[in-house]
């Protein structure tokens, strides 16, 4: 991978087009790997997060993104902002002037004004993320909370979901990812009230269809 990289990067400094070439670096979800491969290779592929793909965990999901634009980013900063894949498209359709319609990419964020500097990470673009992991197992996230209103991975780490969860365990789970990224506390029943905020959040992004 990171001699592809150089390869891409090379070929933009030969064409002289480095300076003004915006080079996005990311993924579209988590590894497939089971306990077996980590034992076999002795290499963790999601280092501290839990899960793989299609989980609803932190492994299923949380990518890197890397943005090289000189003149524009500043080197080496790095920033804490809430950001998904579906923000390129809002944020390409203004890095290039073009507006976009109303019914357009409507869970789409502009991230070009922090990409810029011109907000910093106190000002929020993306209030709110919604991730659908693998059939309806849908979870919500905003600011460090993260709500997964069931119990199991939602994917393909076993258990996928415990439908007949013993009384007087909690029902789902809920997460402070600020202070446990990867997820190993589980405040579900600690929190009532921030579970209520979010499933009220996701109830009504799945009545309208949109997270706006």
């Amino acid at each position: 991978v990171d001699a592809t990289i150089g390869r891409v990067l090379a070929a933009l400094d030969q064409a002289e087009m480095a300076d003004n070439t915006l080079v996005v670096f990311s993924s579209d979800n988590g590894p497939v790997w089971y306990d077996a491969d980590e034992q076999k290779y002795g290499h963790r592929s999601t280092g501290i997060y839990r899960g793989m793909t299609g989980d609803a965990w932190a492994g299923g999901h949380r990518m890197p993104l890397l943005m090289r634009w000189p003149g524009n980013i500043a080197a080496g900063r790095v920033t804490d902002q809430l950001a998904c894949l579906t923000d390129l498209l809002a944020t390409c359709a203004s890095l290039v002037g073009h507006r976009l319609p109303p019914d357009a990419g409507e869970d789409s964020f502009d991230l070009l004004p922090l990409l810029r500097g011109e907000i910093g990470d106190a000002e929020p673009i993306r209030q709110t993320l919604i991730v659908n992991s693998t059939g309806d197992f849908v979870t919500v996230r905003r600011g460090p909370w993260k709500l997964i209103p069931f119990r199991g991975s939602g994917g393909f780490s076993k258990p996928r979901v415990i439908r007949n969860v013993p009384a007087g365990e909690p029902q789902g789970q809920l997460y402070n990812l600020a202070e446990d990224p990867a997820e190993t506390n589980n405040l579900y029943d600690r929190h009532p009230e921030m579970v209520a905020e979010l499933t009220a959040l996701l109830d009504r992004a799945r009545r309208e269809g949109k997270t706006r």
